[in-house]
C-alpha cells in the first residue's frame, strides 16, 4: 500500500525512527541495519511495509528496497512474524542473511537470539529459492564473467521454475551443446519444462 516516504527524521533511535512529512509525523519500527545508514542523515527516503492487526497499524521501515524484500521474505516463513525479522536484521546484514540461507548454514542463524533449530531450518528451506532473486538478478545478468549456464538458470528461476528441475535440465542440454549462448539454453529448456 505505501511504497516509502521521504521527509526530515525528527527522531532517531536504534528501534524507530520519525519522519515529517508535510505536517504530519510517522513513527517507523526499523532495524539496527537501517539505523547505521540513516543515523548521519537529517533527511531521506524510508521505504515501507505496512502491517495492520486487529490491534494495531505498523509501519516498518527499510533504507533499501533489497532489506525491505529480505524482510518480505523472512515474514511469509510460518513462525516468523515482522519482530522477529526486525530482530533477524538487527542481527546480520541482508547479504549476510542470503548468502547464510544460501549456504544452508543453521549455526549463523540459530545464533540470532529468539531463533531456534527448527525455525533457522525452516527459513533456510522455505527461502533457499527464493533468496538472490530481487536485486541480484540484474547483476548476473550484466556480469560477463557468468557463463551460459548461471544466466539460464537465474531467467528461468526468475520465471518461477523450480530451481532443481532447472539444474537437471541444464545439465543434460549443456553436455549435448555445450557452446550454447544463454538465450540459446533458455529456449532448449522451455522446450522441457
Amino acid at each position: 500500500m505505501y511504497e516509502f516516504i521521504e521527509g526530515e527524521f525528527v527522531e532517531k533511535s536504534p528501534a524507530h525512527l520519525i519522519v515529517q512529512a508535510g505536517h504530519l509525523a510517522y513513527y517507523i519500527n526499523i532495524s539496527v541495519f537501517t539505523y547505521s545508514q540513516v543515523s548521519k542523515q537529517n533527511t531521506g527516503r524510508i521505504y515501507l511495509h505496512f502491517v495492520v492487526r486487529e490491534d494495531a497499524q505498523i509501519l516498518y521501515g527499510f533504507g533499501t528496497r533489497e532489506e525491505r524484500e529480505i524482510f518480505r521474505m523472512l515474514i511469509s516463513v510460518s513462525g516468523v512474524g515482522a519482530n522477529t525479522a526486525r530482530l533477524i536484521l538487527s542481527s546480520l546484514s541482508p547479504d549476510e542473511i542470503s548468502h547464510a540461507i544460501l549456504a544452508g548454514n543453521v549455526a549463523v542463524l540459530q545464533g540470532i537470539k529468539g531463533i531456534g533449530a527448527k525455525s533457522a531450518q525452516r527459513i533456510i528451506v522455505d527461502l533457499k529459492d527464493k533468496v538472490g532473486l530481487g536485486a541480484g538478478i540484474d547483476e548476473l545478468f550484466l556480469s560477463q564473467d557468468n557463463t551460459s549456464r548461471e544466466e539460464a538458470l537465474s531467467a528461468l528461476v526468475a520465471l518461477g521454475f523450480p530451481k532443481k528441475t532447472v539444474e537437471k535440465i541444464l545439465t543434460r542440454i549443456l553436455a549435448e551443446q555445450p557452446d550454447l549462448s544463454a538465450e540459446e539454453v533458455v529456449k532448449a529448456a522451455l522446450k522441457f519444462m
